[in-house]
């Protein structure tokens, strides 16, 4: 295994916004139905490209279908999204929610995220909006009040019906709403949620290993954290070579065949470095027993063969933006599928496909013309491990949890 010494660029920006407006309802038009709301935008940002974490709170009403709008500072372009429909139009951005989603009690929030590309300017959006009223303390149109003010002789008119909107409100406490519903294990032949440990080291399915020599990295069954349940795997990720360590099993793996799909969920404290790390590794028998990994290099998701130390993405500049950063302190679903019939590989994050983490067999500068350099190769895959190497810097703390293995996509 070679240390990458290339560091094309990592960073990470965060831009938090929050307000509130006291409006009532009951008192402005319909579409400032949502004087209160909040629009939190982080953004994750490296040379070229960025991921945006946004997440929507309803105002003093409840909100039945949302339209979320922004305008972009710089020459940002959305290039993708999930949990959302977004749409562009110059540095305008409107985002609608997903069948699932829309529906927000009073002071509910949900969350979506776009993925996308700047090339001289990444300033920060602003003029966030829900459903066309502003948002996060900014001033209503002057508009508004004139159209409010004679309205408000027929308060009486108004006042009662404000009885009826705590009728809407419980409905809406069915929200659930704030995210899709859960897929589970589905037709997976492997599927663990960890419920099952006793112990605190892991056992029965799973054996903890460190590949090379044992140094500080540690795997231990938590109860502290979960994505699901009481449990999940917990891997303290030293920094340096000798620190590596996995939890691996090879239930469920040897009889998938040559199509394979994967589904795990993984929080982790620190933001992927600019040299490689690896926290996903499976054997490979059709390339003398080498891993076939995935993990980070100039601080976004990367796979990586072991035998020749190709990548997935390139680690150009273009070819880093095309992926994405891996989400701190939240947890992350994460999914892929390795064709070995083919040699193929595609993989989702957040039930959104990454451009930059596909292999479809036609090479493609940036992305996979150096993957596939290599013909024929054809993957027969035999476990699955998940923990954490470094090979030059990067120390983390990650926690696994809902892994699942299947012949076809489970989904998160």
């Amino acid at each position: 295994m070679r240390v990458h010494a290339r560091a094309v660029v990592a960073g990470a920006a965060a831009l938090l916004v929050s307000a509130a407006v006291a409006v009532s309802p009951t008192l402005v038009p319909a579409a400032a139905a949502a004087a209160g709301c909040l629009v939190n935008y982080q953004v994750n940002q490296w040379t070229g490209g960025f991921t945006a974490a946004v997440r929507v709170t309803a105002g003093d009403a409840a909100v039945n279908g949302w339209t979320v709008g922004w305008t972009y500072g710089g020459d940002q372009r959305v290039t993708n999204a999930w949990n959302a429909t977004v749409t562009q139009s110059g540095a305008a951005i409107t985002a609608r929610n997903a069948s699932w989603n829309g529906s927000l009690p009073a002071g509910g929030s949900t969350e979506f995220g776009v993925q996308g590309t700047y090339s001289a300017s990444s300033a920060a959006p602003t003029g966030f909006t829900l459903n066309g009223a502003p948002c996060n303390g900014a001033t209503p149109p002057t508009s508004a009040p004139p159209t409010t003010a004679p309205p408000t002789t027929a308060p009486p008119t108004t006042a009662p019906p404000t009885t009826a909107p705590p009728t809407t409100a419980p409905p809406t406490t069915a929200p659930p709403t704030t995210g899709p519903p859960p897929t589970g294990c589905g037709s997976a032949a492997f599927c663990d949620g960890f419920e099952s440990q006793a112990g605190g080291a892991p056992s029965g399915a799973w054996s903890v290993s460190y590949p090379d020599c044992q140094g500080s990295g540690s795997a231990t069954v938590d109860t502290s954290v979960a994505r699901s349940g009481t449990k999940s795997i917990r891997v303290n990720g030293a920094t340096g070579y000798c620190n590596h360590v996995f939890v691996g099993t090879t239930t469920g793996v040897s009889g998938l065949g040559t199509v394979r799909f994967g589904r795990f969920w993984v929080r982790h404290t620190t933001a992927l470095p600019g040299q490689h790390v690896t926290f996903l590794a499976m054997r490979d028998a059709n390339d003398g027993n080498r891993d076939l990994r995935m993990g980070g290099q100039n601080g976004a998701l990367q796979w990586n063969r072991a035998s020749d130390d190709a990548t997935l993405p390139e680690q150009s500049p273009a070819g880093v933006a095309l992926s994405v950063p891996l989400a701190t302190n939240r947890w992350t679903c994460v999914e892929f599928t390795v064709d070995g019939a083919q040699g193929r590989l595609r993989t989702w994050v957040d039930g959104a496909e990454v451009a930059g983490l596909v292999a479809d067999g036609t090479p493609t500068q940036d992305i996979d013309r150096q993957w596939l350099s290599r013909a024929n190769w054809r993957p027969s895959l035999t476990d699955l491990r998940l923990g954490w190497e470094s090979y030059g810097e990067g120390a983390d703390t990650l926690w696994f949890d809902d892994v699942a293995m299947s012949t076809s996509r489970v989904g998160c």
